[in-house]
Formats: C-alpha cells, structure tokens, sequence
C-alpha cells in the first residue's frame, strides 16, 4: 500500500500550526517583537489554507479535503499510479468500478476523477471472467466459496449469483481465478469500506475511461407543479405523447410509483430494442388490444390471426385480404392510439425491484447500439440540470455515447416521470444485449457483453 500525504507539508503544516496556537501568548507579551511574529504566524496559517492545502491538523495523515476518509486510504498498490482527473469529484457523485482484463488493472472512479488504482487477477483460461456491467449484489468480510473447495474469499463483494465476485486474493502476475476478481489485500480491504450495494462495476476487455456527456436524450431533474405535469388525466390518455406504463408495458397514463419520488435511492434503468418480433407480431399484440382474437403472440400467421385481420379490414374499409400489409400495421398503430416510432422498451429499477416500464423511440433499431452506461452526477433539488458521465462498456466502431443518445427518443411523459424520481448516481444501460440471464430478484439490471 503506497501510503498517502506528503511528509514535507505535513511537517510545514505542522509548524504553523504550532505558532498559531502561540498567537495569544505572543499578543500578551510585551517584548517589541512579539506582533510582528504574531503577525507572520497568522499571514502563515492563512496563505497556506488558501492556497488548497490537502491536509489538516490533528490527523497527522493528509486527509482529504473532500472529507472522504475511505478515499484517502484507496491508493494506488504495486506500482500502479493514480492518475488526476480533469475536476474534483463532488460529495454526490457516484462511485463506480472500471476493470480491464487485457490491462489486469482495476480503476476506480468518483465521479470522473480517479481515487485509486490496483492491479488484479481475472478468470483463468476455461474459467474467464465474463466482461459487461453489474452492480454489487452483497458483500461479506469473511466469504468461503461454495464452489471451490470453501477457499477463503475474504472482503467479498458479489456481482452475479451464480459465483462472480470481487475479493482479496493472490495475484502472480496474470490471470488465474475461477471466475473471480483477485485484489490485493489493501485494496480489497479500503475498497469494501467504500463501496454500497448497488454500486456499479463494468468490467471490459480494453482499457475504458467515463467522459463527461450532455445530451436531449439525457433525463434531467424535474420538479412538480409545471403546466406538464398538472395535465388532467383525460387530456393525458388522448395523447399518444403523453402516455407511458407502469410495469405492464401496456400505454396507460403515466403515472409515478407510490413513494418513489421521494427516496433517495438511485434509479437503475435500461433501454433495448423491443423483443425482435415481426410484423406479423406486432400486428397479433395491436390485434389482441383491440379486442381481436388474434391468437398467441407468435409472429406465426396462422387461421386465427388471418380471421382477426380480415375482420379489423372489414371496419377499418380496408381491402379485406386477411394478409400482412404495411398499410394493415399502420392502421393498427392509429386505431389503438400507438406510436409505430417507440420501438424500444425502457425499464427501470429501484433497491433491485422493477418500479417501471414504458415504450420510447430508437431510431434504426435493427442497427448495433452496443452497450452504453449513463451515470448521473451529483446534483442539489430544485436543480434542473445534471450532468451525466459515460462509460463505454463495449467498445464498436462509430458507437460513441453522443451516437447512440442521438438515436434515443424519449416520450415527453416519460421524461417527467423518471425526472420527478431522478437521484444522484442514477444510471441509463443503452444496449442490444440481453438482460434476462443474470437480472432477477435481488439484482440490478445485470448485462453480459462476453
């Protein structure tokens, strides 16, 4: 463990604050030199505090000057140097974990700003450890593996629950775990101290580094009492704009969870193309809301589905073919008040528990989107902006986080659900891949890219 603080300054801090506990001896004595070397301690004390000394009196240990203890004492292990960020991290902004198995190395980030560095040992070959974003699931000081001979895993902190986990190990130099991240005693011990259930962990091949990003597609804070949001529910219900859902996915009123708007927990959501179904799918879904037997939701053009179209054609005074069409599809999305542009679905969770759901607009969505994670810095209430910081979890040609925000479409209601629910350290997930493996009870929205 490379140890923090400069003794230097710790020492020159250490002086003047020894004459500056002087100073009211020295103003009582009546030798002529006493004020002016009152005086210099006072100048002293003052010019070094200004100036954004990092250490302060009393702990002897360089603490920090964001008052974050459990920051101080995550440094650097083995040689690997923390790097300085771009700004100072804010009391608010999330703690989030970046791993790069082809660098062996974990960082760790507040924010944007770097606050420690370790190297680390991943799944061996035949026991890789698998690449994507995951939250902390639980942790435990004292862990023995289930799987592995009850090998000690001390300071472990769960990832998936079928055995991925960081915790403190040895570490030759190269990949060796079954599965698991490997770190070094120190840093596995000042690490637990920091992190909190539900932090994230994105854990790639290459090296990824978060960047700063500001985007429409972005929530931001909202606050009640706007003419938006005192909308009659009627006026709501008419428009297709205005409309989102709650868990069942179905276009209702949009309305925000009991309770939710007021906790503090972040919000843990995530955006993907809608189930790759055909139009013969969509149509059945359309069919089945408006009261037409159309059958399973197969994507399958069976009898039942081909009776159903015939008798929607027949009042609609279109052809009556009982065959797909384009126009069929079209008038299906106008009679049932639905958007045929929100092709992707955006679910979002709380303290592991699903509280919401709706339908939002990908452009292009038969294209790659990759997998994209947005985290929202800290932010103070009646604030109406945020900042949010991106990582890029799995890197492909051309998909920076601006272009695939650029893709992404909120509907008006939905953003001023999620903005009346919006915490700090809340994240987005914009991603192709799927969820269902590794998501479930007691987890975050869990995704494998590898």
């Amino acid at each position: 463990m490379v140890k923090s603080g400069n003794s230097a300054s710790t020492k020159r801090f250490g002086l003047v604050q020894a004459q500056a506990m002087d100073i009211p001896g020295l103003l009582h004595a009546t030798l002529a030199g006493a004020l002016p070397l009152a005086l210099a301690a006072f100048v002293g004390l003052a010019a070094l505090t200004s100036a954004g000394a990092t250490e302060r009196p009393g702990d002897g240990k360089g603490q920090s000057a964001s008052n974050r203890p459990a920051t101080q004492k995550l440094q650097a292990v083995a040689g690997a140097v923390a790097q300085p960020a771009a700004t100072e991290a804010g009391p608010d902004d999330p703690l989030h974990i970046v791993i790069s198995l082809q660098a062996q190395s974990m960082t760790v980030y507040r924010g944007l700003e770097v606050v420690g560095q370790s190297p680390i040992s991943s799944g061996k070959t035949g026991h890789s450890t698998p690449t994507g974003v995951y939250s902390i699931l639980e942790k435990r000081r004292k862990h023995f593996s289930n799987i592995y001979d009850n090998a000690p895993m001390p300071y472990m902190q769960r990832l998936t629950w079928s055995g991925i986990a960081l915790h403190q190990g040895k570490l030759p130099g190269y990949p060796a775990s079954h599965g698991c991240v490997r770190m070094p005693m120190d840093f596995a011990q000042s690490l637990f101290g920091m992190t909190g259930r539900g932090a994230h962990v994105v854990i790639t091949d290459a090296p990824v580094e978060p960047v700063s990003v500001r985007h429409a597609a972005l929530p931001q804070p909202y606050e009640a009492g706007t003419a938006v949001a005192s909308l009659d529910l009627q006026v709501v219900a008419s428009d297709s704009g205005l409309r989102g859902s709650i868990v069942t996915g179905s276009i209702e009123p949009a309305k925000v969870p009991a309770n939710q708007s007021l906790s503090e927990k972040p919000l843990r959501m995530i955006i993907t193309p809608k189930a790759a179904g055909n139009d013969v799918h969509r149509a059945q879904t359309l069919l089945n809301k408006l009261g037409f037997d159309a059958g399973f939701e197969d994507g399958v053009m069976g009898k039942r589905t081909r009776e159903a179209i015939r008798l929607f054609q027949e009042g609609a005074d279109l052809p009556v073919t009982g065959n797909m069409t384009t126009g069929l599809l079209r008038a299906l999305y106008r009679e049932t008040g639905e958007d045929e542009t929100l092709t992707a679905v955006l679910r979002i969770r709380r303290d592991f528990k699903d509280i919401y759901e709706a339908p939002v607009a990908l452009k292009d969505p038969h294209l790659p989107l990759g997998t994209m994670i947005f985290t929202a810095l800290g932010f103070e209430k009646g604030d109406s902006d945020v900042t949010w910081v991106a990582v890029n979890a799995e890197t492909r040609a051309g998909l920076s986080p601006e272009a695939v925000l650029d893709r992404v479409s909120l509907p008006k209601s939905v953003a001023r659900d999620i903005g009346l629910m919006l915490t700090p350290g809340s994240s987005l997930i914009v991603t192709d891949r799927s969820f269902a493996r590794n998501t479930g009870l007691g987890t975050d929205f869990v995704v494998t890219t590898r």
